[in-house]
C-alpha cells in the first residue's frame, strides 16, 4: 500500500519540472517574527496585482510559484507591520522574512495570530482560530487564562455546565474530540475535573479547531480537531516570563541553545490553594502541576529538528478515604525536511500516555488505569503551483488499554491483586488532500484517508451464544448480560478483529464578489476508540476501549454549507453556516450498566446512532479600540437505539432522545475596549437552554422501600444558564525601557451571582416525608486578580 502513496508524487513531480520548464519559478521560505524569531503560523505572502498568494505552514514554511518576472509581494499579520518586498523572479529563490510587531507594549509577551480576519477564497470553512492575546484577555473563573473554557465562547462548541470537563462540539461527545498538542494525543484536557484546562497559555502558538470540512491528514475522532503548537523558544535572547493569581502561579523561559540555530523552551505551572487548606482544619487536598518542554535546533537551511514534551498531574485527596493522580504525559521527536523549494515534509515520533490512579485508603487498595500509545507520521507538503497544493502521508499508532488493575496497599494483607484484561490495538491510515483554484471565483479542497484498525490478541477473550453478549428479557422487557458460553486465548500477534474504512473529503468554495462567497463541505470520518462514560461529561474514571468484536466504530457523515462576507476592509466578518451530521455505531447503555471495573463491558451496551443539525452565526469586529464577537448556534443533537428485532424495545422504548449535551440555543457576546496603553476593558455574556435531564414523574411502595419511576430519557432540562463576566487588564509602565514589564489583570467572574444549576437531585424530606428537589450550583460571584510580567 506504501508504494502506492508516492506514486502521485512521482507524477506530480514530472508536472512540476513541465511547469519550470516554461519560465515559472518559485520563492519559498520562512516568516519569523522578529523579536521572538518565532516561526509564524498563517502569515499571508500576497501578489496585489495578480489577486494571488500564499500563507505559511504549522513551520512557518511557504512557497509560491509564478511566471518569470518583476512581482511586489505584500507580507501580512495580525499584529505586526506590514512588509512590502519587491523580487525580480528570473530564477528559482529562497528569502526569509522577518516581520516586526506593530506595537512596543505588553502584548509583546504573546504571539499574535492572523485568525481575525476572514478569508473567502479558501475552500476551508468551519474554521475557527484564537489568538493567545485574545484568550489571555478573556475573564475567567479564579483569574486562569484557560484555553478550553475559551473556545466553548465560539459557535457550535459547548461544555456540560460548570466544573464539566472537555468540550462539545457541533452536538458531538466529548471523547468525540481530537486534542493534538505538538501532534501528540491529549486524552484528557482538563485539571481539577474540569476547572482549568491542561494548556499553559505562555507555552502556546497557535490554536485551530476544526469543526467541519476536516482535511484527511486528520482522522480517528468524529467531531471536531483542536490543534494545538506549543512555541518554539526565542534563538537571540534569553527570556523569562509569568503570572502570579490567587490559585496557581506560572514561569516560563526561552533562550538559545546556539544562537540563531537551536533554542529551548520550558514552562511550568502549579496550583497551591491547597496550602492554605490546613489552617481551615481541612485535610483535604486539590492540586495540579505541569511542565511543558521543547528544544529546537536548525541544521541546516533543509532540515530542522525538535523534541518538545508535556507533563500534567492532578492530585486530589479527601482525608484518610482516598487519594486520586491522573494525568497526561506527551513526547514527540519531529524532523523537517525541505526536498525542494515545492516539496516539504514531516517526519514525528510521538508517545502519548495518559494514567489514572486511585488509592483507596478506608478498604487498603490502589486502583490504576489508562490508555497509552506510539505512532509514527510522515506527512508532505507540496506546493505544485500557485494554484494546486497536496497533501499526502501516511501514519501508523500502535494503542495498549490497561481497564484497571487493583492491588492491596499492604503486600502481607494475603489478598491478591486483580487485573483487569489489557487490550491493544493497531491503527493505520494513509491520506491525500488537495487544494485545487479553479480560477478567480472558484477553489476546491478535496481528498480522502484509507484508515484501518486491527484489534489483536489479548489473553482472554469471551465468546457468547450467537455472538451476542446483552440478551433481551421478554417477560420483564429489559436487557440483561449475556452468560459467556467460554473465554478463547490468543497472542499478541494474532488479530481478534479488522476494519477498513475509506473516509472521503470534499469543500468548496465560489467568491460571488472581491468580499463575499459561499461554501459548501462533506466529510466522513471514523472513530476506532471509544471513552466509557455514562455521565455528560468525562472524568478522570473513564475508561477508554478499543473497537473489537462486540464494540464497532463510529462511522461520520457530515454535511455544512455557509455564506461568507467581510465589510469596510475587512473590519467586520460575517460567516453562517448550516450542518447536519450522522454517526453509526454509537455506544448507548441499558439501565443499571456498571461501567467501573468491569472485565466484560460488551455485556451492558449496544450499538446506537445519533444526528445532529443546526445554524451557526459569527458576526466578528476586527478592529479599532473595540474588538469581539457576537456567536449564536441553534441546534439540535439526538441519539437512539431500537430494538435488534421487532420483539426488543431498545433504548427508551427505540426513540430518537435528547444527548446530555443536547443546547437548543448558545448565545455568547465577547468585547473587548481597549482605551489607552495603560487600561483595556474586557467583557464576556453567555445564555445557554440548560442541559438535558431525566427527572422522576412516579414512585411505588415495594416491601416498604420507595422506588422512584423515571420519565423518557432526558426529557427534561435544568434551568437555562446566563452571565456576566468582567475584566480590566492595567500596565502601570506600558512606555518603560526596563527589561522588566508587568501587568495587572482584575477579573469579575459572574457579576451579578447567578447560582446556575449543575445538577438536580431528589431526595426524601426526612422531617416530611415529602420528595424535594435538590439543586447544586458551583460558582456564584468570583472575583480575582493575576499579575503578569516579563523579563
Amino acid at each position: 500500500m506504501i508504494k502506492y502513496l508516492y506514486l502521485p508524487l512521482i507524477v506530480l513531480l514530472s508536472i512540476s519540472q513541465t511547469l519550470q520548464s516554461q519560465n515559472r519559478y518559485t520563492l519559498s521560505g520562512i516568516v519569523t517574527d522578529s523579536k521572538t524569531t518565532e516561526t509564524l503560523i498563517g502569515v499571508n505572502i500576497i501578489v496585489p496585482e495578480l489577486k494571488n498568494g500564499t500563507v505559511t505552514n504549522e513551520y512557518g514554511f511557504y512557497s509560491i510559484t509564478l511566471d518569470e518576472g518583476v512581482y511586489n509581494f505584500q507580507i501580512s499579520y495580525l499584529g505586526f507591520k506590514t512588509l512590502n518586498q519587491k523580487v525580480d523572479l528570473t530564477s528559482n529563490k529562497t528569502l526569509n522574512f522577518k516581520l516586526e510587531e506593530s506595537a512596543e507594549s505588553l502584548d509583546e509577551i504573546v504571539i499574535k495570530e492572523d485568525i481575525e480576519k476572514l478569508d473567502i477564497k479558501k475552500p476551508q470553512m468551519s474554521v475557527n482560530r484564537l489568538s493567545i492575546k485574545t484568550i489571555k484577555q478573556m475573564p475567567v473563573v479564579l483569574g486562569e487564562v484557560d484555553v478550553i473554557k475559551s473556545i466553548t465562547l465560539l459557535p457550535g462548541v459547548t461544555n456540560a455546565g460548570e466544573g464539566s470537563s472537555g468540550f462539545n462540539v457541533r452536538g458531538g461527545s466529548a471523547d468525540q474530540n481530537l486534542i493534538l498538542l505538538d501532534e501528540a494525543t491529549i486524552f484528557n484536557s482538563s485539571h481539577l475535573f474540569g476547572f482549568f484546562s491542561v494548556f499553559n497559555p505562555d507555552a502556546i502558538k497557535d490554536i485551530k479547531l476544526y469543526k467541519g470540512g476536516i482535511p484527511a491528514k486528520y482522522g480517528g475522532r468524529v467531531s471536531s480537531v483542536l490543534d494545538i503548537y506549543q512555541k518554539e523558544g526565542n534563538n537571540e535572547e534569553f527570556h523569562l516570563n509569568g503570572g502570579i493569581g490567587l490559585v496557581s502561579s506560572r514561569l516560563l523561559a526561552e533562550g538559545p541553545i546556539k544562537k540563531g540555530k537551536g533554542s529551548f523552551l520550558l514552562g511550568g505551572r502549579s496550583s497551591y490553594a491547597h496550602l492554605f487548606l490546613p489552617l481551615f482544619d481541612l485535610d483535604n487536598i486539590a492540586y495540579f502541576y505541569d511542565l511543558n518542554t521543547k528544544i529546537s535546533y536548525r541544521l541546516n537551511e533543509k532540515n530542522s529538528i525538535y523534541l518538545s514534551g508535556y507533563f500534567g498531574r492532578d492530585v486530589f485527596s479527601l482525608g484518610d478515604l482516598f487519594t486520586n493522580t491522573y494525568g497526561n504525559t506527551v513526547v514527540n521527536f519531529r524532523w523537517n525536511h525541505l526536498f525542494s523549494d515545492k516539496l516539504f515534509s514531516n517526519t514525528s515520533i510521538i508517545y502519548s500516555d495518559y494514567f489514572y490512579g486511585l488509592t483507596l485508603d478506608f478498604v487498603g487498595f490502589d486502583w490504576e488505569s489508562g490508555i497509552r500509545n506510539f505512532n509514527v507520521k510522515y506527512d508532505l507538503k507540496h506546493y505544485l503551483n500557485d494554484r494546486f497544493k497536496l497533501e499526502y502521508g501516511l501514519n501508523s499508532t500502535y494503542y495498549k488499554f490497561n481497564p484497571g488493575e487493583i492491588t492491596p496497599i499492604d503486600e502481607n494483607s494475603g489478598v491478591n491483586p486483580d487485573k483487569l484484561i489489557d487490550k491493544y490495538a493497531f491503527e493505520n491510515a494513509i491520506y491525500i488532500d488537495a487544494e485545487h483554484k479553479i480560477s478567480d471565483k472558484l477553489s476546491f479542497s478535496y481528498g480522502a484517508r484509507l484508515s484501518t484498525f486491527h484489534r489483536l490478541g489479548q489473553e482472554e477473550l469471551n465468546f457468547y451464544q450467537d455472538n451476542n453478549p446483552v440478551v433481551f428479557n421478554q417477560e420483564l422487557q429489559v436487557y440483561e448480560k449475556a452468560e459467556p458460553l467460554g473465554t478463547e486465548s490468543f497472542s499478541r500477534s494474532d488479530v481478534i478483529e479488522s476494519f477498513a474504512n475509506i473516509e472521503p473529503r470534499f469543500s468548496v468554495a465560489y467568491q460571488l464578489n472581491e468580499t463575499s462567497a459561499v461554501k459548501t463541505s462533506y466529510n466522513r470520518m471514523s472513530q476506532y476508540l471509544h471513552l466509557l462514560s455514562n455521565t455528560s461529561s468525562p472524568t478522570p474514571l473513564d475508561v477508554w476501549a478499543p473497537s473489537g468484536r462486540y464494540i464497532k466504530p463510529q462511522i461520520l457523515d457530515q454535511f455544512a454549507i455557509g455564506y461568507f462576507k467581510s465589510f469596510k476592509d475587512d473590519a467586520y466578518s460575517l460567516e453562517i453556516e448550516s450542518f447536519f451530521k450522522t454517526i453509526d455505531n454509537r455506544i448507548d447503555y441499558i439501565d443499571s450498566a456498571n461501567l467501573i471495573a468491569n472485565d466484560a463491558i460488551e455485556q451492558v451496551i449496544l450499538n446506537g446512532e445519533a444526528r445532529a443539525y443546526g445554524i451557526e452565526i459569527l458576526l466578528r469586529k476586527n478592529e479599532g479600540r473595540f474588538k469581539g464577537w457576537f456567536a449564536y448556534t441553534l441546534s439540535k443533537s439526538e441519539q437512539r437505539t431500537p430494538g435488534r428485532t421487532p420483539a426488543e424495545t431498545g433504548i427508551n422504548n427505540g426513540a430518537w432522545y435528547n444527548t446530555p449535551w443536547d443546547k437548543t440555543h448558545d448565545i455568547t457576546l465577547t468585547g473587548s475596549y481597549e482605551l489607552n496603553d495603560k487600561w483595556k476593558f474586557n467583557a464576556n455574556f453567555l445564555y445557554q437552554t440548560g442541559i438535558p435531564a431525566t427527572f422522576p414523574n412516579g414512585q411505588y411502595q415495594y416491601n416498604g422501600i420507595t422506588i422512584p419511576v423515571y420519565e423518557a430519557r432526558n426529557s427534561s432540562r435544568l434551568t437555562d444558564y446566563n452571565r456576566l463576566d468582567l475584566s480590566v487588564n492595567y500596565v502601570p509602565n506600558p512606555n518603560s525601557e526596563k527589561r522588566l514589564k508587568g501587568e495587572w489583570v482584575f477579573s469579575l467572574y459572574n457579576v451579578y451571582n447567578r447560582r446556575n444549576a449543575t445538577n438536580i437531585t431528589f431526595r426524601e424530606n426526612r422531617m416530611t416525608g415529602q420528595n424535594e428537589a435538590n439543586r447544586l450550583a458551583i460558582f456564584g460571584i468570583v472575583p480575582a486578580v493575576t499579575y503578569n510580567f516579563k523579563f
